[in-house]
């Protein structure tokens, strides 16, 4: 067998991934009003650890009642749904992939039906919230937060790594990306604030910082902390590439251990060009800018694909979406393609492709 960079480990503060393939955080739309996780959620995230990724991460999850998108979102903000993440994150580490979970509030973006459609206070729905009463289109309008609102918010992420880390997952990332409250922060079309939180780009990354300070301080020293971000809004006058760069180099030096740069879902008018891997050159740019690795995202489907990212020297890590929904045991298939190591368990060897290791 060669050696492939995509499973060779990588190591961030005290955890060692077995391989490069990570699982994307992807919505499932699956859990109860009380934000606790199913047998949905073991089965889902079991799943793509027993199919050999190297670290497995949960969707986005909420860090309080109201950062959920919509009424069936996990979430980490009491202690009923840590016991329950906790059979999860023992299932997966028991496969010998990596739990992580990502700390999600949906802002404006939240108080929605499977379906997209906003749902009525009488109806399960609630007030959303955002830097500023801008609304996304097609929805209500948010409440501004205030200074103090702000305050609050920032504990509630710092209690939400806490109870993260009591429920056993070992890397914690903040979900700063695609249109949802900390990204509405940093892009001028969703804050129009007029105080310490809006105007100048340090102004509109302090929310930002101050979220990654306080999750920082309630981690151990051997947890990564990782940052997603939207690397640009595909639409004019909103966050750009050259803002990511500045971000990573702000974020270098602050707890942050790993960038994940994906884009997009700040507007609905965004004008995306989708096709394979058409984010990865996002993730180049951040991996230039500072001294942070990066994870690259975006209609990663094949082997070589993925091989040829990390050879490149694009990103450190890809995350796989999709394509371990329809194949949750891809990294088995990739591993013989690249001919390179990858055990399987045990239970399954009798299924394993040609080539691949006994």
């Amino acid at each position: 067998m060669s050696e492939s960079l995509l499973f060779s480990p990588i190591t961030l503060r005290g955890i060692t991934s077995r391989n490069r393939i990570w699982v994307a955080p992807m919505a499932q739309y699956s859990a109860p009003e009380s934000g606790v996780p199913t047998d949905w959620h073991l089965a889902h995230l079991g799943g793509m650890a027993r199919g050999g990724a190297g670290l497995v991460m949960t969707e986005a999850t909420a860090v309080e009642p109201a950062g959920r998108l919509g009424s069936a979102d996990t979430g980490i903000w009491e202690d009923e749904q840590v016991e329950a993440w906790r059979r999860i994150t023992r299932f997966v580490s028991d496969m010998g992939a990596t739990p992580a979970i990502q700390l999600a509030h949906s802002g404006r973006k939240g108080s929605i039906s499977r379906r997209g459609i906003p749902l009525p206070l009488d109806e399960g729905g609630w007030q959303t919230v955002a830097p500023s009463a801008v609304a996304y289109e097609g929805l209500p309008e948010p409440h501004a937060l205030t200074r103090d609102e702000i305050s609050k918010l920032v504990t509630a992420y710092a209690d939400a790594a806490g109870r993260s880390v009591d429920a056993g997952f070992e890397v914690v990332e903040i979900h700063a990306a695609h249109g949802y409250l900390i990204n509405e922060f940093l892009s001028p079309l969703g804050n129009t604030r007029d105080d310490e939180y809006g105007g100048s780009f340090e102004n509109r990354c302090r929310f930002l910082l101050e979220i990654v300070a306080a999750v920082r301080a309630s981690l151990p020293d051997t947890i990564p902390l990782l940052v997603r971000i939207s690397a640009t809004d595909w639409a004019d006058d909103g966050w750009t590439l050259d803002d990511t760069a500045a971000l990573c180099r702000l974020l270098d030096g602050t707890g942050v251990d790993m960038m994940d740069i994906s884009s997009g879902g700040m507007v609905a008018h965004q004008k995306i060009t989708v096709g394979p891997g058409y984010q990865v050159p996002f993730a180049r740019v951040a991996r230039e800018a500072s001294a942070l690795p990066v994870v690259a995202v975006g209609l990663i489907t094949e082997a070589v694909q993925a091989e040829q990212i990390l050879v490149d020297g694009a990103a450190d890590v890809v995350m796989v979406g999709r394509q371990l929904l329809r194949e949750p045991h891809w990294p088995y298939r990739a591993a013989t393609e690249l001919r390179s190591e990858l055990q399987w368990p045990a239970a399954y060897r009798s299924a394993r492709y040609r080539g691949s290791i006994p």
